[in-house]
């Protein structure tokens, strides 16, 4: 007796309309039971699945829902419905983290993303997409602007357009087109553009998306090892090229990762180490009032957006923020080691800390707090010295010494 599970069918419904994909047909009729958001649900009467002698409603916690999932696979007939393209932003990644790839079969409809760009008429293969479903933060979408010339954005009740443009707005974002498109794919369907302080004061129906499109790049091109003189900047007070350089290769920031840049200065160090965290978030923090309105001017001229700058008091001001994989330290260790206590107590186990030092004190200081954890550490001591011109010809001007110290934690 063949006692393997019949596959889960997951449907796509197209946006909008939601109409099942044509060769599906069968696979509703014979369904014994419909899994799907309510919406969904309702687009799938008796006349599509009259054998669906259940209807599972997805609500709540989506574990409850995928033990039920399970618990019918074995009697057969299990249907799923989902939106688009059940694999873009669906239920599918989960359903094949649940139940496995060999017990999974999909049925894909249009994307919303395609569906979008049809009607915006822009090639979508390099657009990124994000989804603030349920996200407090807006993390992934300031590091998508800063790679992408398209990004749609799944809203939701919370996340907005509205409360999108005004996060937008207050980080300084600019160079990017808004386009708001409502109960797409459905005859009440409304496509728009506006700006960013339009949206903050308009009303959108619930069913939603937004596409920013870039207009223009930023005015100076974000890369690795950028000039000092093109960062606004207090004068000397910045991490010069050679030695960010060093710094940055130490720090060994991944793309995913959360970075803390405390004693900011004008944020160079930060807007780098924002490429390399391409998809993560890096926090300049800086007491400096005026130091930070540099950082955030520098980072609107280099749209690195995935900056956020904190203007506060060390280490008390760390305490709102999330928890690091990488902290650097260029000029907030200050005369004790408050700062770097908390910055070791918060970074993540496996996480790095760099510390840049022109003080032996502050370099002894440091080491003996590293020493009393028993961190893995070890120290470079870095001199360049850059072409200047004399007399008509080139010399070589001396940059003061700096101990770059790193360490690793357990």
């Amino acid at each position: 007796m063949n006692t393997t599970p019949d596959p889960v069918h997951v449907l796509g419904l197209a946006p909008g309309s939601l109409i099942p994909p044509p060769d599906c047909a069968e696979i509703l009729a014979r369904a014994r039971v419909l899994v799907g958001g309510k919406r969904l649900l309702e687009a799938c009467g008796r006349d599509l699945a009259p054998r669906a002698e259940r209807r599972l409603p997805v609500s709540g916690p989506l574990d409850a829902v995928l033990r039920d999932i399970e618990s019918e696979t074995m009697n057969g007939g299990v249907v799923v419905l989902a939106d688009g393209d059940p694999l873009f932003y669906g239920l599918g990644k989960r359903l094949l983290e649940a139940l496995g790839p060999e017990r999974v079969l999909f049925h894909p409809n249009v994307s919303t993303l395609q569906l979008a760009a049809a009607r915006l008429k822009f090639p979508w293969q390099e657009a990124a997409t994000v989804s603030l479903h349920g996200r407090s933060d807006y993390a992934p979408l300031f590091s998508a602007l800063v790679r992408a010339d398209h990004v749609l954005v799944f809203t939701d009740e919370e996340n907005t357009p509205q409360a999108i443009a005004r996060a937008l707005l207050e980080r300084g974002t600019d160079g990017f087109s808004m386009s708001v498109l409502e109960n797409l794919g459905a005859p009440e369907e409304r496509v728009q553009q506006v700006t960013l302080e339009e949206a903050w004061d308009q009303t959108f129906a619930p069913l939603n998306v937004v596409v920013f499109e870039r207009q223009y790049p930023p005015e100076i091109p974000p890369c690795l090892g950028t000039p000092d003189h093109y960062f606004f900047h207090e004068k000397e007070l910045i991490t010069k090229l050679a030695v960010r350089a060093a710094g940055l290769a130490l720090l060994s920031v991944a793309p995913q990762a959360l970075v803390w840049d405390l004693g900011a200065g004008c944020g160079s160090v930060s807007i780098e180490a924002s490429h390399l965290a391409s998809r993560g978030r890096v926090y300049a923090v800086e007491k400096n009032r005026n130091r930070a309105a540099m950082i955030r001017e520098n980072v609107r001229r280099m749209g690195a957006w995935a900056v956020e700058t904190v203007q506060g008091e060390m280490p008390g001001c760390l305490k709102g923020l999330p928890d690091p994989d990488r902290v650097f330290i260029g000029g907030g260790l200050g005369q004790d080691n408050a700062v770097l206590e908390e910055a070791c107590r918060r970074l993540k186990s496996g996480g790095r800390v760099v510390i840049h030092c022109i003080l032996l004190d502050t370099l002894h200081r440091a080491k003996g707090h590293l020493e009393q954890l028993n961190w893995h550490f070890g120290v470079t001591q870095l001199q360049a010295s850059t072409s200047d011109r004399l007399a008509g010809d080139l010399r070589f001007r001396a940059q003061n010494p700096v101990f770059i110290l790193w360490a690793e934690k357990p």
